[in-house]
């Protein structure tokens, strides 16, 4: 395998701005082929699909290879392949659709460990019906999502249980093994979150054994674009449409309103961006695919657990939980501070990074407000020793 940080950053030109970017949980930086596609599109002539000419067909073409790229990435069909335009859009468009056959008493699980954008729609769901929300909880310890609790869990009543394939805010990636066939068990709807995952893994929608995964295009350097891919296409002509055209079919059935087709092109892109981040990857998409992301995996992996090591050196930086399998994203408070306080000084110091203050979501389990809220750090495919390095002298200077 040859993963090459060199030449990736090399197709990043926003790297030229000097600063050191750990913020990649909120997406990643744009790789130049991404920003020519999209710019490529816009200048073209595309119209809207349907018609016998050229700029009609145009349009039709970049969503059926939109489709293809996103079903390559996780194993898919195409015809299984819902695009919106973000993915906590479609996370919210799929809890309103399935809730409209929930009763009185049905039960959606969600967990700790997720982000808000997995969460509320399904909150807000139950609330409508006047079901029941179910939590899985986390260990305060390791931020792990221990699965055996799902045995409970999942009952009868259960419609879906939603749950991440990887946490970014503390890289935590769940077994999910137990969790799906709990939920198949129960006949319930299992939909995995694989917003922070697929930048950093390869991913199969039948090995996961998820019904439903949701996909972010941001996270991996793409547009702001995001998708659902159903493991069964067949699922999607069993549930209600919200298309605005009474004629939809397959997963048009699912999409509100005309795409941004330059944005479609630039998610076409970024799919072709992660087949070859191995430039030694060969084969069709799908194989380069699993090619590039394994080596991508191994990287980050070495990288992550030195940045790990250096940060716990500290005596005054506590990293939080410590799971056995990782996503390249981690969390750390430290002693005496405000979190807002220590990433306004590492803006001062030319380093990128986000602050939470600790008082709702995974960290409010956590109890982290109490201690002046976390920074999260997001490696990117860009990120090497040397920045991950800047990071562990900046904070040692906090003594």
């Amino acid at each position: 395998m040859a993963f090459d940080v060199a030449r990736i950053r090399g197709l990043f030109p926003a790297l030229g701005d000097g600063w050191i970017h750990f913020d990649g949980g909120t997406g990643m930086l744009v790789p130049e082929q991404v920003a020519s596609a999209v710019s490529t599109a816009m200048r073209a002539p595309v119209s809207g699909p349907g018609g016998a000419f050229p700029a009609s067909q145009r349009a039709e073409s970049i969503v059926a290879a939109a489709r293809r790229a996103v079903a390559d990435l996780v194993g898919g069909e195409p015809e299984g392949v819902v695009l919106g335009p973000s993915a906590s859009v479609l996370i919210a468009q799929l809890a309103d659709t399935l809730s409209t056959r929930w009763t009185l008493g049905d039960e959606v699980v969600v967990s700790r460990l997720d982000e808000e954008a997995n969460i509320a729609p399904w909150v807000r769901a139950m609330n409508r019906v006047g079901g029941n929300v179910r939590w899985g909880e986390i260990d305060i310890e390791n931020c792990e999502l221990p699965a055996w609790q799902y045995r409970e869990l999942v009952g009868r009543r259960t419609k879906a249980v939603a749950v991440t394939a990887a946490s970014g805010a503390v890289g935590t990636r769940p077994d999910l093994g137990p969790i799906t066939a709990a939920a198949e068990q129960a006949g319930a709807l299992m939909v995995v979150d694989a917003t922070y995952a697929a930048p950093f893994l390869p991913l199969d929608v039948a090995t996961l054994g998820a019904d439903v995964i949701v996909l972010s295009a941001q996270t991996w350097g793409g547009p702001a674009m995001g998708a659902l891919v159903f493991r069964d296409p067949a699922l999607i002509e069993r549930l209600p449409a919200v298309a605005l055209e009474q004629e939809a079919r397959g997963p048009e059935r699912l999409e509100v309103g005309p795409h941004a087709y330059p944005l479609l092109a630039g998610l076409i892109a970024s799919v072709d961006y992660l087949a070859g981040l191995d430039d030694a990857a060969t084969g069709t998409r799908r194989e380069r695919l699993l090619t590039s992301l394994g080596s991508a995996k191994s990287y980050q992996s070495g990288l992550l657990d030195q940045l790990r090591a250096d940060l716990r050196s500290l005596p005054h930086v506590t990293v939080l939980g410590d799971a056995v399998r990782r996503i390249p994203a981690l969390a750390f408070y430290v002693e005496g501070r405000k979190a807002s306080d220590v990433a306004d000084y590492l803006a001062r110091q030319g380093l990128c990074a986000f602050a939470d203050s600790g008082t709702s979501g995974l960290f409010e389990a956590l109890g982290i407000g109490e201690v002046g809220g976390a920074v999260r750090i997001g490696l990117a495919h860009y990120s090497n020793t040397f920045e991950a390095g800047q990071l562990v002298r900046v904070l040692a200077e906090l003594a």
